[in-house]
C-alpha cells in the first residue's frame, strides 16, 4: 500500500464555511421534478408504488417531441415482469424526449432497457447512441441482455429550464429503443462541490465535482442483502458485496437491529438508507493481538476515466466508543490513517458517516478499496468496518461516459449516415478540445489541501454535513 507523503490522518475533509441550507430528518424526500415515463405504451404503469405515465401523443406527459416513432409490444412477456417491461418506444431515426426543470441542479435519470420478442421489430438489432443535456451516455448501445432488464442510471447537472434527452440510431440500419425513462430532481447533499482527489503522492481538492456527469456503476450494501428501490427514498438498488470481495478471510458480518441515528448535517437517508447502514463487515480482534489482514473489495473500471468513490461508514459494532481506528486504502493509496470513526461524528454510535475520493482507473482495469487496522487498533476490539461503497464515473474531457465521441459530433453525424467514416475527423476534433479544457482545468481547477479542524460539538449553529461539505 502507497502512503501519501506528511498526510494528516484527517487531511481528507477540510472545513470551509457552509452554504447549504439545513434540512428537516424528519420530512422524507419529495423531488420537485419527478418524471416518470412508461415507454411505448397508451397506458400508465405502476411499479413499486410509482405511477410512470404513458408516452403516448394522447398522454398528459407530452414529453416525447419526436414523431414517426414505433410502439412495441412483448408479444410474451414473463410471468411476473413489470409492467413497463412490456412495452418500449423505437427509434429509427433521432428522437427526442424533453422533461421541464423545475428545481436547478443535480437530476437522477435511470434509463430502463429489456429486450423482448415483438412481432414488429427484432430488438437484437439495436444498436444505438443516447445523450442527456448533451453529454453522451451511451455509444454503440444494444441493451446488453436479453434474460434479464438493463438499468443505467446518471447524475446529471441541469442548469436549464428543460433537460433533453435524445436517442441517435448508431447508422440507418440500426434503431435505439427504451422501456422506461425516470427523470427526478436529487437532493442537494447528494452530490456535494468538493472532494478529494488523489493527485500523484497527495490529496488534493477537486473542486466543481457537482456540475460533473456520472454514471453510477456500483452500489454495494456491505454485509448485508440487496436493498430495493422500495425501501431505499431516492428508488436504488444495493447489492450484496459477495461478488467484489476479494476474500472473506479475517472479515464478519454484522447486523444491528437498533435505530440508526441520522444527524442533521450527518449522512442523511437520501445519502444511504437504513438497511445499508444497519449492516457491514468488520475486522475483529478475538484476543490480545490486532488482526493483521485487510479487507479487500475489487471493482471492474474502465481507464482513461476518473471515478467517484464513495464510502458509507456507521459503527454500529462496537460496545463503546473511542474503541474503532483504522485505516482506508482506494487503488492501494492510504486515504484514511488511524480513522477515528468517533471523533467526527461527535461520540455517537450507529451515527452514519460518509467519505468521497476521486481517483484514476488503472492500468490493470480494477478499482479497489481496501480497510485494515491501524496503529492504533487495539486487541478484543473492531479493528475495521465498512457498511457500504459507491463507485461512479466521471464525465471525461469530451463530455462522455461512453467513448471518445463528443456529443456535438454526434448530433451533426445523423446526414451523413454512418458514423464509422466521422470517427477519425471526430477524434481529433475532440482531441483538441479536451486539451483546452484540461489547460482551462489547470489553471482554475485545483487547489492545495488545509488542515483538518475538529468538528464543531454545537450542532445548533453548523451542522456535521455542514462541516463535511466545507471539509473538502
Amino acid at each position: 500500500m502507497k502512503a501519501f507523503v506528511k498526510l494528516n490522518p484527517y487531511s481528507f475533509l477540510l472545513l470551509c464555511v457552509c452554504t447549504l441550507r439545513v434540512f428537516s430528518l424528519s420530512v422524507s424526500f419529495s423531488p420537485v421534478d419527478n418524471h416518470l415515463i412508461n415507454c411505448g405504451s397508451a397506458v400508465d404503469a405502476t411499479v413499486d408504488n410509482r405511477a410512470f405515465v404513458s408516452d403516448s401523443s394522447s398522454s398528459k406527459s407530452q414529453v416525447l417531441t419526436s414523431t414517426r416513432t414505433i410502439s412495441l409490444n412483448d408479444d410474451n412477456p414473463a410471468l411476473g415482469t413489470p409492467q413497463i417491461y412490456h412495452t418500449a418506444r423505437a427509434f429509427t431515426r433521432p428522437s427526442k424526449y424533453v422533461f421541464k426543470v423545475q428545481e436547478r441542479g443535480t437530476h437522477m435519470v435511470r434509463l430502463h432497457f429489456h429486450r423482448f420478442k415483438s412481432s414488429r421489430m427484432e430488438l437484437y438489432d439495436a444498436r444505438f447512441h443516447v445523450l442527456v443535456d448533451g453529454y453522451v451516455v451511451l455509444s454503440n448501445f444494444s441493451g446488453e441482455s436479453e434474460s434479464r432488464t438493463v438499468i443505467k442510471e446518471y447524475l446529471i447537472w441541469i442548469d436549464a429550464e428543460k433537460l433533453v434527452l435524445t436517442f441517435f440510431p448508431a447508422k440507418r440500419s440500426k434503431f435505439g429503443f427504451v422501456n422506461a425513462i425516470e427523470v427526478i430532481s436529487a437532493p442537494k447533499d447528494l452530490i456535494l462541490e468538493t472532494a478529494q482527489l488523489v493527485d500523484g503522492d497527495r490529496l488534493v481538492n477537486f473542486n466543481g465535482l457537482n456540475r460533473q456527469a456520472f454514471e453510477v456503476l456500483y452500489r454495494v450494501s456491505v454485509g448485508g442483502p440487496k436493498v430495493t428501490p422500495f425501501n431505499d427514498s431516492l428508488w436504488r438498488t444495493w447489492v450484496p458485496d459477495d461478488a467484489y470481495l476479494k476474500s472473506t478471510y479475517g472479515s464478519e458480518r454484522v447486523f444491528f437491529g437498533g435505530r440508526i441515528k441520522y444527524q442533521t448535517g450527518g449522512a442523511s437517508r437520501e445519502v444511504g438508507p437504513d438497511n445499508v447502514y444497519n449492516s457491514a463487515r468488520v475486522i475483529k480482534s478475538t484476543n490480545a493481538t490486532v488482526p493483521n489482514v485487510n479487507m479487500t473489495w475489487v471493482f471492474p473500471a474502465t481507464r482513461d476515466y476518473k471515478y467517484l468513490v464513495r464510502l458509507h461508514f456507521c459503527d454500529i459494532a462496537s460496545i463503546s466508543l473511542e474503541l474503532l481506528y483504522f485505516n482506508v486504502y482506494v487503488n492501494g493509496f492510504l486515504m484514511l490513517k488511524n480513522f477515528d470513526l468517533s471523533y467526527v461524528v461527535n461520540e455517537v454510535l450507529a451515527a452514519p458517516f460518509y467519505a468521497d475520493f476521486v481517483v484514476d482507473g488503472d492500468n490493470l482495469g480494477i478499482l479497489s478499496v481496501s480497510i485494515g487496522p491501524s496503529n492504533y487498533s487495539m486487541a478484543h476490539a473492531i479493528d475495521g468496518l465498512l457498511n457500504g461503497v459507491e463507485v461512479m464515473k466521471l464525465n471525461n474531457s469530451m463530455g462522455s461516459l461512453d467513448g471518445e465521441v463528443c456529443g456535438g459530433f454526434i448530433l451533426k453525424s445523423w446526414p451523413r449516415g454512418n458514423m464509422g467514416v466521422l470517427v477519425p475527423l471526430v477524434a481529433v476534433i475532440c482531441l483538441l478540445l479536451s486539451i483546452s479544457v484540461v489547460m482551462h482545468r489547470r489553471r482554475t481547477g485545483v487547489s492545495h489541501p488545509v488542515a483538518w479542524t475538529r468538528l464543531p460539538t454545537d450542532m445548533t449553529e453548523l451542522s456535521l454535513k455542514q462541516a463535511k461539505q466545507q471539509l473538502r
